[in-house]
């Protein structure tokens, strides 16, 4: 039974720099790992991948035959994969014999993991028709929570995931080293990690006319976060060893790889 990881979240979130950091702390502890980049636009890899879906599908040529932009071309290359998933079987099969532990890079298009159909096809074939054992992990920099809006943004991003996707779920906040470096936080870390009491977050928003103006919507969405209860983060810091291997032991609990 192959365990492994979905590694989702926006542009510039940290995705690609996870995988490899994760990849190299799991090979040091003895695991056979194998990272599967889905992104078809990510052509600046750290890492050397098992399987990459640009040997399926190319988004250069894809933009300028059907004559579509970046996104437009993008979400054809992940319709593509979704339909042509035996070209995917073939490539992980081999892997699957050798037992290794697998890590998805996944696209950072939001609407492929918040909405789309292609991304979440992939992933209940992997869990349904070749028995993966998954857990998805939201990358959300950790910057965005030196203001109240972006991390607000943040909630509803990763709760829309969450509900999407249908799997064992681990919230990130990623690259947390630097968030010092975009200022100071309104609350202490515990706030934004355990997301609880979030109208004070509203308070944070200050008295500017546009935060006055949407209060209430902002307080109503408050409110959809912690009544579904189930956003919550953890912080990584992707050099620090003792980070990373908390998130292993959360990972591994979700997927159930450690039992």
């Amino acid at each position: 039974m192959p365990f492994g990881q979905v590694v989702v979240g926006p542009p510039g979130s940290g995705k690609t720099t996870y995988c490899h950091g994760m990849q190299q702390f799991m090979q040091a502890a003895g695991r056979k790992v194998a990272i599967v980049n889905l992104d078809p636009a990510n052509d600046m890899l750290p890492y050397q991948p098992a399987v990459d879906v640009a040997d399926l599908v190319c988004l250069e040529k894809v933009m300028v035959e059907l004559k579509l932009g970046p996104n437009g071309g993008l979400l054809y290359c992940m319709n593509y994969l979704a339909k042509n998933l035996d070209w995917l079987q073939e490539k992980l099969e081999p892997l699957e014999k050798e037992d290794y532990y697998f890590i998805f890079d996944c696209p950072g298009q939001v609407e492929l993991f918040a909405e789309g159909g292609s991304l979440r096809a992939v992933v209940d074939w992997l869990s349904n028709s070749r028995a993966y054992r998954l857990v998805a992990l939201q990358l959300v920099d950790a910057h965005l929570c030196t203001d109240p809006s972006k991390y607000l943004s943040a909630l509803l991003l990763s709760l829309n995931t969450m509900l999407h996707l249908e799997l064992p779920h681990i919230n990130v906040l990623s690259k947390m080293d630097l968030v010092r470096q975009y200022g100071s936080l309104d609350f202490n870390l515990d706030f934004y990690t355990e997301v609880q009491d979030l109208g004070y977050l509203v308070a944070a928003m200050g008295g500017k006319p546009f935060s006055n103006k949407f209060k209430k919507l902002s307080l109503g969405l408050c409110e959809v976060v912690e009544e579904y209860g189930l956003v919550s983060f953890v912080p990584l810091a992707i050099q620090e060893r003792e980070s990373l291997a908390k998130l292993v032991i959360a990972a591994d609990k979700a997927n159930g790889y450690c039992f």
